[in-house]
């Protein structure tokens, strides 16, 4: 597997990927510790995608790291999940700063803890001019709150008289939508081996490159992503096209 980075074409990698990062709780569980074990060593994980999406030179990369439904889970787990979030963002700047890495959020983000709000727009405003990739984190996000938001939002235009019922447009519902300036994900990966989307930018993956394996977050390495790259790589993208007309 050494040498698998050295057959990615950097002419034709994908602008932007999207990782669904599953089985931290099952990898924790296999080792008779509790779920936060696996949250706490996810984090290796998170730092390995990071660094290798930059080295490579992916411009955008989304992690989904905590969804809406994710509230529902027990007490100690979110708080220690919060806990963990404060800690690592303050450690990581160091990682970001020195890969100029800039950092975007996305999600209700106003429903966090406002000590962890506090240190995100930190280090949002301190990465602001890093040129080299962007991470997005999505916290407390779901693909339907997000598409929810944008109908309120534009149906307040329209009613505020500032847009016309005819001129709303996919280009219109995309101005509204949390990645507003963002490249749409050319590849979205999922570990674990389960094979769902979980409310995950459903509106942006229209046309992505879905790519699932059954390695457990706190395990993802580099060349599991170098794999899952190479696997987007050998595919056709046809966006409802035919082979002839692509090839032509």
């Amino acid at each position: 597997m050494s040498g698998i980075k050295n057959q990615i074409n950097l002419n034709t990698l994908p602008s932007h990927i999207a990782v669904i990062m599953d089985g931290n709780g099952r990898w924790a569980k296999m080792k008779g510790k509790l779920r936060t074990f696996g949250h706490e060593n996810g984090v290796k994980s998170v730092r390995e995608t990071v660094e290798a999406c930059a080295e490579l030179g992916v411009k955008y990369l989304t992690l989904y790291a905590f969804s809406t439904e994710n509230w529902n889970r027990p007490k100690f787990e979110i708080n220690a999940l919060m806990s963990l979030l404060v800690s690592t963002i303050s450690k990581e700047e160091k990682t970001l700063m020195e890969n100029n890495i800039r950092l975007q959020t996305i999600g209700n983000t106003d429903s966090l803890p406002s000590k962890v709000r506090k240190e995100l727009q930190q280090l949002i405003d301190r990465t602001a001019t890093n040129t080299r990739m962007t991470l997005v984190l999505a916290l407390s996000y779901s693909s339907r709150w997000e598409l929810t938001e944008a109908v309120k939002a534009i149906a307040a235009q329209v009613a505020e008289g500032k847009l016309k019922l005819e001129s709303i447009s996919e280009d219109i519902i995309n101005q509204n939508l949390q990645t507003v300036g963002m490249p749409e994900p050319e590849l979205l990966i999922r570990t674990s081996g389960e094979h769902r989307i979980s409310n995950f930018l459903l509106w942006q993956i229209s046309y992505a490159e879905l790519y699932f394996t059954d390695v457990l977050w706190p395990d993802f390495r580099k060349e599991h992503l170098y794999e899952a790259i190479l696997s987007y790589q050998q595919r056709e993208r046809r966006f409802g096209m035919t082979s002839e007309q692509v090839n032509a």
